[in-house]
């Protein structure tokens, strides 16, 4: 499946951007993964001008609403980072399972694409919104969305700062 990007005319747009790990492995749930995953969108927010306005970390998956001048840009420096972050992390607690992400000499931890999808109306902003947030409770993680620590509506702050969007 070819990768679906974001156009450079349309960079500086609010996306919901959803980031998968290859084969859907469980992977965020050990070994100090979400804490790569958080830590990694802090130091966008503080250095590629990353706003984030919702977010959800999954096992195996993230979802989140964003912008920035060019997210594009920052959805390729996060991934590029994140991957190296993760290879460093799996090698050293559990390298057994670093085989699954390696095709033709090189490792790959993404999904092709980053399903990005413009946030244009309220309705679908909301929506969004709604649907990143009762994703833990659907997936039957936690009874309610604020229980989910890797959330943005969690009673247990990250160290993501949330932007509240005013479309």
């Amino acid at each position: 499946m070819p990768a679906v990007r974001i156009i450079d005319e349309l960079k500086d747009r609010i996306y919901f951007v959803t980031l998968t790990i290859k084969n859907w492995y469980y992977f965020f749930d050990r070994y100090s993964r979400f804490e790569i995953l958080e830590d990694s969108f802090v130091y966008c927010q503080k250095n590629k001008g990353l706003k984030i306005y919702a977010f959800v970390f999954m096992l195996n998956h993230l979802h989140f609403i964003a912008s920035a001048d060019d997210l594009g840009a920052v959805l390729r420096d996060m991934k590029t980072y994140l991957s190296k972050e993760f290879k460093r992390n799996i090698l050293a607690t559990e390298p057994n399972i670093l085989k699954i992400f390696k095709k033709n000499g090189k490792y790959n931890f993404w999904q092709n694409t980053n399903f990005p999808k413009i946030i244009e109306t309220d309705d679908f902003y909301n929506q969004k919104f709604d649907y990143i947030h009762i994703n833990p409770v659907r997936k039957q993680y936690v009874h309610f969305p604020e229980d989910w620590r890797w959330s943005s509506v969690s009673k247990i702050p990250t160290k993501i700062k949330v932007t509240q969007l005013e479309i």
